[in-house]
């Protein structure tokens, strides 16, 4: 799929080149071309020199709890969910425990935690892998449920909406909660019917009710709160979550008797050697997306949407949003410059900047997490992976465009 995918990439490039070329007499666009792809090669490698320095952070964090038996405690928590879910992972294994640390860092907005933890959970997951080069269907719903961007608190949206000058930044925290549910659950749900997963068993339906329960008990709460109050109170959870997974940690392994520097640098040493081996993945796709965008290729798409939904009659406010929605799947920087540009050229509060700014927060960049998390242990087939998460990226775009319509239309 992965091979597919990649060609089909440079292909439509290519042929979209040849438009701009042909038929547009934009001879200027294979020189074009040629500066995206040694751009998008020279920023693999500074994405890389970020990487280095948060996974080799978090993997010796990791090291520690994994020593004290946080990791292992966590597992035994959610084997009886993690059974039905995932029946090829023995019950206690560390990658549960890991993939649970994964979901709660995502959910909390924390992508620096999410990113490290996720990769060792993959990593823990790979060792019950009969074949290697092929995903199991554990790992296949690890991903689609860790690209599917469940997030509760999304600061980091909020912050990029204060700084472009929104009335209220937190305006949006809703709507996206709403969307990235939605996102969640198409993804559980694609993966469980082509996996033949059962989630009518009282196990699996306990703990989705008591999520749904939490999770509106949560929004009601927040819902009682001024805007200032909410953007306070996520900032301050987020901070003091993330400070306090490490405190919690160091003390815990201090008091099992671990010793936590040791194990730190012998967690350091793994995340540093993890890095090595993603470089080589982030250059390929990164280059083929790079190509795509500097085709012209996505603008071309765009116009063409536009045509249709106008010469339907609908409302097409919602297309001015939809580069965010098109380049989101594949690079996480480029989706975010362009909803930058959208609050800049319509407005922050705009419902275009709007709902730009929900589709961010509630899709992810699946192409991305597809290469980094498969290519950190050697995956080349990813079987169903591809398309459950992108299924998940298309139901949380429309749920976004409807919440959006719903709230502020």
């Amino acid at each position: 799929m992965l091979n597919t995918l990649w060609l089909a990439l440079f292909l439509t490039a290519a042929a979209a080149a040849l438009f701009q070329w042909l038929v547009l007499g934009n001879a200027a666009i294979f020189a074009q071309l040629v500066t995206s792809l040694f751009g998008m090669a020279d920023l693999s490698v500074k994405l890389m020199l970020l990487l280095f320095g948060t996974l080799t952070l978090w993997m010796g964090f990791l090291q520690i709890a994994e020593k004290a038996g946080l990791v292992q405690l966590l597992a035994r928590a959610l084997g009886p969910l993690f059974r039905r879910l995932m029946p090829g992972v023995p019950p206690g294994h560390p990658a549960l425990g890991l993939m649970t640390l994964n979901f709660a860092a995502n959910a909390l907005g924390l992508d620096n935690a999410a990113t490290p933890i996720g990769l060792r959970a993959m990593r823990e997951l790979q060792t019950l892998n009969p074949q290697p080069r092929i995903a199991t269907n554990a790992q296949i719903l690890f991903l689609v449920l860790n690209s599917s961007s469940l997030t509760l608190l999304p600061v980091t949206i909020f912050m990029y909406r204060a700084q472009q000058g929104a009335h209220d930044p937190t305006l949006v925290f809703l709507p996206i909660l709403l969307a990235t549910s939605a996102s969640t659950l198409t993804g559980l749900l694609s993966v469980a019917c082509l996996q033949r997963l059962r989630l009518a068993d009282t196990v699996v339906l306990a703990w989705l009710g008591t999520g749904a329960l939490l999770l509106g008990g949560f929004i009601a709460v927040l819902a009682s709160l001024g805007s200032s109050a909410v953007a306070a109170l996520s900032s301050l959870l987020g901070n003091l979550t993330l400070f306090g997974i490490i405190i919690a940690f160091l003390i815990v392994g201090a008091w099992k008797r671990v010793p936590v520097y040791d194990s730190f640098l012998e967690g350091a040493k793994e995340g540093f050697d993890v890095c090595k081996e993603l470089l080589p993945y982030l250059v390929a796709m990164l280059c083929a997306v790079g190509v795509l965008r500097a085709s012209g290729a996505l603008d071309l798409l765009l116009d063409a949407i536009r045509w249709l939904v106008t010469l339907s009659g609908l409302d097409s406010r919602f297309v001015d949003a939809l580069p965010t929605a098109l380049v989101k799947p594949f690079s996480g920087s480029a989706a975010r410059a362009l909803m930058i540009e959208t609050m800049q050229h319509t407005g922050p509060d705009s419902f275009a900047s709007l709902l730009s700014a929900t589709i961010q927060g509630s899709t992810e960049t699946t192409f991305y997490v597809l290469a980094v998390y498969f290519g950190a242990v050697g995956i080349r087939r990813a079987r169903h992976a591809v398309g459950c998460a992108l299924l998940a990226d298309l139901s949380g775009v429309l749920a976004a465009i409807g919440v959006c319509y719903w709230f502020f239309g």
